[in-house]
């Protein structure tokens, strides 16, 4: 009967099994080798940052351009729609689409810049 209950974890593997040894004698486990890098995690949380701050400064945008770049860039969880898209939807041409979105990001990076000038927006 116990050997029926092992039988289904007997695929499963732990991340910190050792799998080997390294040049030096050390034990290596599964974990080491599938670590992340060092800056892995520091980039999650700045990029989510990142978001945060832009979805703050969307607010200050005008209505058109706001939903336009909410459209295109998929902001708030929705899916990425292309000009031709969101023109269609808004009823504008694809071209007019084109310069709200290039005005839009102007401001919003103008904006950005203003309230953290230790780190240029447009690397975000």
């Amino acid at each position: 009967m116990h050997l029926r209950a092992l039988k289904k974890y007997a695929h499963e593997v732990s991340l910190f099994e050792p799998i080997g040894i390294d040049k030096e004698g050390n034990e290596v486990t599964l974990i080491d080798v599938l670590g992340t890098e060092p800056d892995a995690v520091a980039e999650v949380v700045e990029r989510g940052y990142d978001y945060e701050r832009v979805k703050h400064h969307l607010s200050g945008l005008h209505d058109r351009e706001r939903q336009v770049l909410e459209l295109r860039y998929g902001i708030l969880g929705g899916l990425r729609r292309t000009q031709r898209e969101i023109a269609r939807r808004l009823g504008i041409s694809r071209s007019y689409v084109s310069r709200i979105e290039k005005k839009a990001i102007q401001k919003l990076i103008q904006e950005l810049e203003r309230t953290a000038p230790d780190r240029p927006a447009h690397q975000i």
